[in-house]
């Protein structure tokens, strides 16, 4: 029996944005290869305008984020779900809790909701403590809206755990592992292998962007800095025009080539991953997969992926000692080839998407019993 799923809570595929999204474009065309009918929910302002992409079905919706800030995105989601009633969907994939959770009370009876939990939104630090509170607030209507949950990392399966008493699934993002890099993607950044350090994040204070940057312009490097990352956010700017006297930096916007990206990673001297909150972070394991020297921003999420195979940093002045000094003894190679081969065992995309298929069918089977048992021994 084909079912039909419903991917949500994503500005679109292909990628154009971050982690969500990556993991719809993965896992949307994969439960097609499977056997799956798959539609994905689109920004209308989303770049790729055609009504199909890899075979899965994609809907159009006004997203007035453009006009309206961060209040669009409730807007977004709210018409989404309007349209997801009338499609008869068996099961709603809702990515991230943030904007949709207000109006659960409107997903279709019919649909099996499972909320991909993503981080503690309400940690964030761009956000003001009255907006904390209120993501505190989306977060248990989140548990309460939804028939089962994900985790992408094993410490916010524990936090939902210990605080809410529900059961969400652990799995994880994957990454893609690509052939031998081309030095020739390099030209247009004006840069040469292992002869550079790389960034590459939203434009987003949690992500401790502006630490590293920090660091780095105390550092006695020549070496120059790629910031990667769209810079159009008030954040973006503010960092610009901050670090603009630094002409070792370089901002160059975002890129969503995957085979550049790959190729940028993979020539760095060092890779700079700030991210701070979530759970397991794509990009993260996309430089695991490169082989890039990792230097990551010190706290149980990334630990819990690199282990040992990474430097961590949690100030300014760590990530100067870091680019001045590497520490003595440092086993480079070991650490890039345990990070590989971590992918291939824990993070590749056939097993998760396999998973996600298996974990579907689980929640689609006890659902149909719950509701079997409810119509047998409530009536009357």
């Amino acid at each position: 029996m084909s079912f039909r799923i419903a991917i949500m809570g994503t500005r679109g595929i292909p990628n154009h944005y971050g982690g969500f999204e990556q993991l719809a474009e993965y896992l949307a065309p994969g439960l097609v290869q499977a056997g799956y009918e798959v539609t994905v929910y689109n920004s209308h302002n989303h770049p790729y305008r055609e009504k199909e992409w890899k075979g899965v079905k994609i809907r159009h919706c006004y997203d007035p984020e453009y006009r309206l800030g961060s209040a669009g995105q409730f807007i977004y989601d709210l018409n989404c779900l309007i349209d997801a009633r009338k499609q008869r969907f068996d099961v709603l994939l809702q990515l991230g809790y943030t904007s949709s959770t207000i109006w659960g009370w409107l997903f279709p009876s019919g649909s099996t909701v499972i909320y991909n939990l993503d981080g503690m939104e309400w940690q964030r630090s761009k956000y003001s403590s009255r907006i904390q509170k209120f993501l505190l607030y989306a977060e248990k209507l989140a548990v309460k809206y939804g028939h089962f949950f994900i985790a992408d990392n094993p410490v916010i399966q524990t936090y939902f755990r210990e605080k809410y008493r529900i059961h969400a699934e652990y799995i994880a993002y994957g990454a893609e592992l690509f052939g031998m890099a081309d030095p020739g993607v390099l030209t247009p950044y004006r840069v040469r292998p292992g002869n550079y350090l790389l960034l590459m994040a939203r434009m987003e204070p949690e992500n401790n962007i502006e630490t590293i940057l920090d660091g780095y312009t105390k550092s006695r490097t020549s070496m120059p800095l790629l910031v990667v990352g769209d810079t159009v956010n008030k954040f973006g700017r503010y960092l610009r025009e901050k670090f603009s006297v630094d002409g070792r930096i370089v901002f160059t916007g975002g890129i969503y080539d995957n085979w550049k990206t790959h190729c940028l990673r993979s020539f760095c001297h060092l890779y700079f991953h700030g991210h701070s909150t979530g759970g397991t972070n794509p990009s993260l394991l996309e430089a695991m997969a490169s082989e890039a020297l990792i230097t990551a921003h010190n706290n149980p999420f990334n630990i819990q992926v690199l282990e040992g195979n990474a430097l961590y940093f949690t100030s300014a002045e760590d990530v100067t000692h870091v680019i001045d000094g590497l520490p003595d003894g440092l086993s480079v190679a070991d650490m890039k080839r345990q990070n590989r081969e971590r992918i291939m065992k824990d993070f590749n995309w056939p097993d998760i998407i396999a998973h996600y298929e298996q974990f579907i069918l689980e929640c689609l089977f006890a659902r149909n019993e719950r509701n079997i048992f409810y119509r047998r021994y409530t009536r009357g």
